[in-house]
């Protein structure tokens, strides 16, 4: 149960770094800068920059899946059973 729990939390933050960079990445480009926290902090190491981007986005899929059919996300602590 341990186990489930932090990959659960991992999810979470992968999600909320993924929507962090998705909305600071719009807000650059209305503004004409990068603002892209994950290309500008491992820009230099594109194979990283890309693994980064599959895990959240592989998050984003395990946090779907979580709230849509388990009706469960570890981030609120109750879970509908």
């Amino acid at each position: 149960m341990a186990k489930h729990k932090a990959m659960c939390w991992i999810v979470c933050i992968l999600v909320f770094v993924g929507a962090l960079n998705w909305g600071l990445t719009g807000l650059g480009m209305l503004m004409g800068s990068n603002l892209n926290v994950v290309n500008l902090l491992l820009g230099a190491w594109p194979t990283i920059e890309e693994i980064v981007y599959l895990l959240v986005g592989i998050a984003g899929l395990v946090f779907g899946y979580t709230v849509l059919v388990s009706k469960c996300c570890c981030c609120m602590g109750k879970c509908e059973k």
